[in-house]
């Protein structure tokens, strides 16, 4: 026993097991070190994804410096591309997406991704939409994405945007919603770079920003009927005469600036539903709903008609080769009456299809711009204009809870909770639903340059 006691006591041996003892603790140390950090990693991951509603559960955020690209990117979930999207995109300047893929036609599904911005990092946002600021107490309309049923719509990606459109000139031309459009463009693309407003008109309708770094400019054209029009409103929409509308003369407002621009989107909307004049030939020709004023009522689809078909027709005979979009008409959600008389848009979440019908004003709008589109697009293809439908009226009509409602206005229940307040279920909240329709924007754009 004792000469086992020996020999395990001996120098040697002892040095021996000394080394393998100090190779098992390393290794037990160098273990936990890498179990701590897989942890610390899993813990950081998981709280990124479950504060991420906090920015807009809260109602009313103050507002803040805007966000440096890198903080702005910091505040968001990180989304690591597959090898194969990495692939993809070695060779195309945006993310590619099938030609035959109906983008227009698919659902809205659940997305718990962080809204792209905020009203805290963008300060583009018009008092009228930014309905988080306004004090809007719910944010589940934020978390929705649009969602075509024959592939993936890839997310908006500023930086690659810019980078593409470097030494070039967009514009929205049309009536207050393609303001409400630019907005939201502008507010994706701060996140990259912050543009600097270098022109506004009198009444702040008109706008034109600049991106330095990308020498990439902006710009939103107010004319709500593409025509020449004299409008008798205020601010606020009141009218002190009838609009009188030149039916067969175009706004030079847009059409002396329109050579400047490499690409626009153009749209009419809803100021042909209002009461007007309508003027040719340097003559009355007749109106619509003029009641009491003896001329023939010809109706607003008429005169919509004779607006695209002038646009249309400029466009892809002006020698000016351009990328163009003509988006749809888009829908209103006013329930229980009009924004004149007490409508409302209180719903919370999309419709599905199916659960709403088109109304019938606006299917006659969308029919009119489909035919119109269809006989221009031909003819801009023989004068080398790129001419696209940008078709959001369906995708748009199924987003009832995506609208500033009564936080059109800042805290409007603030001194009583049942006051009346006028709704706004015609513009778009910002953050909100008119985000997706500048993914569609970059697809297609993809798509018109490589095919």
């Amino acid at each position: 026993m004792v000469k086992e006691m020996r020999i395990d006591l001996n120098p040697s041996s002892l040095h021996k097991r000394h080394h393998v003892f100090v190779k098992f603790a390393v290794s037990f140390v160098l273990l936990g070190l890498a179990f701590r950090l897989f942890v610390s990693d899993s813990i950081r991951f998981s709280s990124s994804v479950v504060e991420t509603p906090s920015i807009v559960e809260t109602n009313t955020i103050t507002e803040s410096p805007p966000l440096s690209s890198s903080a702005a990117a910091s505040s968001l979930p990180v989304q690591v591309p597959s090898s194969g999207d990495l692939l993809a995109n070695e060779s195309q300047t945006f993310p590619s997406v099938a030609v035959e893929c109906d983008l227009f036609t698919g659902d809205w599904v659940p997305d718990p991704s962080t809204p792209a911005y905020t009203n805290a990092s963008c300060h583009a946002i018009e008092g009228h939409q930014n309905c988080m600021k306004n004090g809007r107490p719910d944010s589940g309309y934020l978390y929705w994405r649009w969602n075509p049923r024959d592939c993936e719509l890839p997310r908006f990606d500023p930086e690659k945007f810019l980078d593409f459109m470097r030494n070039k000139s967009w514009a929205f031309i049309g009536d207050s919603i393609s303001r409400n459009h630019v907005q939201s463009l502008l507010c994706i693309l701060s996140q990259v770079e912050q543009a600097v407003e270098i022109y506004h008109d009198k009444e702040y309708r008109s706008k034109r920003w600049h991106f330095p770094s990308h020498n990439f400019t902006l710009s939103v054209v107010w004319t709500p009927f593409l025509l020449k029009a004299d409008i008798f409103e205020d601010i606020n929409g009141v009218s002190s005469s009838e609009i009188q509308l030149h039916l067969d003369k175009l706004d030079e407002t847009w059409t002396e600036q329109y050579k400047n621009f490499d690409y626009a989107v153009i749209a009419g909307g809803k100021w042909f539903l209002k009461t007007a004049i309508y003027h040719e030939n340097n003559t009355v020709a007749g109106c619509h709903y003029c009641p009491g004023k003896n001329l023939a009522e010809l109706g607003f689809d008429y005169a919509y008609r004779k607006a695209l078909k002038s646009v249309l027709n400029f466009m892809t005979n002006s020698g000016h080769k351009a990328f163009i979009f003509l988006r749809t008409t888009t829908p209103d959600h006013f329930e229980n009456g009009e924004w004149f008389s007490g409508g409302t848009c209180n719903r919370t979440a999309p419709f599905k299809e199916g659960e709403v019908e088109m109304k019938d004003v606006d299917a006659v709008m969308r029919d009119i711009e489909l035919e119109e589109f269809e006989k221009a697009a031909s003819i801009g293809d023989e004068n080398g204009v790129i001419l696209k439908l940008l078709d959001t009226t369906r995708m748009s009509l199924l987003r009832p809870d995506g609208h500033p409602g009564p936080y059109r206005q800042f805290q409007p229940f603030a001194k009583d909770k049942n006051v009346n307040v006028q709704n706004d279920c015609l513009h778009w909240c910002l953050p909100g639903p008119i985000d997706s329709w500048n993914d569609l924007l970059m697809v297609m754009v993809n798509r018109g340059t490589h095919q």
